[in-house]
């Protein structure tokens, strides 16, 4: 006769095991024990009904594909760009990966989550969490699916925007004054294309600012360039470095005789700020060597 303990005497040691056991998730595990109230192999029994043990399999798979979508409400006063990772291509390109990217930045629009474990927990129109959706796609299509980060712009007095090129880059955009589409969409276009890291210079950190200045007067140096003159060739390359990393000073890319502040300036706007994201940046995909 099976010793049946009560969902009271479940404890953390208990969960521990069963995750051991099966790879699922501690609140999968610890919801499983209370169904079957406490008893191990009964609990483990549930997860492999529910298929969740054959999803936590596909944990520790390196999700590194998969698609940057972006929605903007109708109003352009809220929008939001999502990264939703998965395994391969062919996955993110089936529509049912496709549909639930879209789902995704919509609701991040509509219910404004703290952050991906907030996003987790919020209500799709299927009724299933996020978190539970992704599960059962993973079953589904046997690859690992995870949303990775996302960025919500609200904007009060300004617009948003938003330019994707292709699945693989996004930009979202926050601009002021008289912006219109037309202009944000060119250039959100520009920041998709150029990658700049700041609006304007008096944003670059001054660690930065300072570590270029030293680099810059130690090739002077080196070169024999005299002592009087150094500061200005300093101050020379550090407007190149500006021009190269600050939006509002690089040439914009349609028409380079002309920088993006003054493009802005001229059409009665301004760059609140933006975000670029680039699919898988920072991931480390797995290399296999198939022929040995």
């Amino acid at each position: 006769m099976k010793l049946i303990i009560t969902s009271m005497s479940i404890n953390a040691s208990d969960v521990v095991k069963l995750r051991s056991q099966t790879g699922a998730g501690m609140m999968d595990c610890k919801n499983a024990l209370e169904e079957a109230g406490g008893d191990m192999e009964k609990a483990a029994d549930l997860l492999r009904k529910k298929g969740i043990v054959k999803a936590a399999k596909r944990a520790d798979k390196v999700a590194a594909e998969g698609m940057i979508i972006s929605y903007v409400n109708s109003d352009e006063k809220v929008g939001a760009i999502v990264e939703v990772n998965c395994e391969t291509d062919f996955v993110s390109g089936s529509d049912d990966f496709k549909n639930f990217c879209k789902e995704v930045a919509n609701v991040v629009v509509d219910t404004n989550p703290a952050d991906v474990a907030a996003l987790a927990n919020v209500t799709l129109s299927s009724g299933q969490t996020l978190s539970e959706t992704v599960n059962n796609l993973t079953l589904k299509i046997g690859e690992k699916i995870s949303v990775r980060r996302f960025v919500r712009f609200e904007s009060e007095a300004g617009k948003v925007f938003s330019y994707l090129h292709g699945t693989r880059i996004g930009v979202l955009l926050e601009m002021g004054g008289n912006a219109d589409k037309e202009l944000g969409t060119d250039v959100a276009m520009h920041i998709a294309a150029s990658n700049p890291k700041y609006v304007k210079r008096e944003e670059v950190d001054p660690t930065e600012i300072n570590r270029e200045k030293d680099i810059y007067v130690d090739q002077l140096k080196q070169q024999g360039k005299p002592e009087n003159i150094i500061e200005n060739i300093v101050k020379g390359k550090l407007d190149k470095f500006y021009g190269e990393i600050c939006l509002l000073e690089q040439p914009f890319i349609k028409n380079e005789e002309t920088k993006v502040g003054k493009l802005v300036e001229s059409k009665g706007a301004t760059v609140n700020r933006f975000v670029r994201l680039e699919l898988g940046l920072g991931i480390e995909k797995q290399e296999k060597d198939f022929a040995s």
